[in-house]
């Protein structure tokens, strides 16, 4: 089982993000800062926000399933707000994206907010409502389930530093895994956490068995060359011991957007 976590960077890579997702083929691909926009019919928007300007796919989640078409396809956005097309205003949703390959039935699914709640009239003030999306799939070849979970963690203008809201975070997170998720099977959960690598948020993860890839194999960097800031971690990929791991990869080429893909493949 191939699995590909990543933040899209709202498709501004569009076209090698595009021809990555389609070459690489993961059975489960979990993506962060996921565009749809209902009922626009211009391919690239555009973010504002103060000095911070980024081009995003006005329909990212649309085009990803129109590429992985044997693929059940879940959206889950946190918020819809404003992108400009030109200078018009449009409404787009922004959130979560997993796709499943179906041979992989889904037999569980939670999704809920692990930070703040949904908002439907603007993006809302740092930091932006977050959510978790737990899916627990059934694979037949081994004959036995196991739960993947993804989370965008909180931004806080602060820095990546703990707080009481990333701690409260990391607990609802547990709370949303537990509901679906049976006791001993396994478990990976990924994303961008937003978090440094000592954060308690991992004291919290652990509870559940879980550690992350990054870190314990020596991964120094989850960050591409378009990230030009300090600090190149952010996005991490957890499991549990009976998750047996045949590869574990950030990958560092192709660059599809500031952020790496992290790749796992399950034996």
């Amino acid at each position: 089982m191939r699995v590909i976590s990543l933040n899209a960077w709202g498709g501004k890579l569009h076209e090698p993000l595009i021809r990555y997702l389609r070459d690489a083929d993961p059975d489960v691909l979990c993506l962060q800062e996921v565009t749809r926009s209902v009922g626009v019919d211009s391919d690239w928007l555009e973010y504002r926000d103060g000095s911070h300007i980024l081009p995003q796919r006005a329909n990212l989640f649309d085009e990803i399933k129109a590429i992985l078409p044997h693929h059940d396809a879940f959206f889950a956005p946190t918020a819809r707000g404003t992108l400009f097309d030109g200078e018009t205003l449009v409404w787009s949703e922004f959130g979560l994206a997993t796709f499943v390959r179906n041979r992989y039935p889904v037999i569980g699914r939670a999704v809920d907010f692990v930070h703040g709640d949904f908002s439907g009239d603007g993006y809302g003030e740092h930091p932006r409502p977050r959510n978790a999306d737990c899916i627990r799939l059934f694979d037949y070849a081994s004959n036995r389930p196991i739960t993947i979970a993804q989370l965008h963690g909180l931004r806080d203008l602060a820095g990546k530093g703990d707080t009481p809201a990333r701690h409260a975070q990391a607990q609802s997170l547990v709370s949303l895994i537990s509901r679906i998720r049976r006791a001993g099977e396994r478990l990976v959960v990924c994303g961008d956490l937003n978090l440094l690598p000592d954060s308690a948020t991992f004291e919290v993860l652990a509870e559940l068995g879980l550690t992350d890839l990054v870190t314990s194999r020596g991964h120094i960097d989850t960050r591409t060359s378009h990230y030009t800031k300090e600090g190149r971690y952010a996005d991490y990929m957890l499991v549990t011991p009976d998750v047996d791991v045949a590869v574990f990869d950030p990958v560092a080429d192709p660059e599809v957007s500031d952020h790496r893909a992290l790749l796992l493949e399950i034996r």
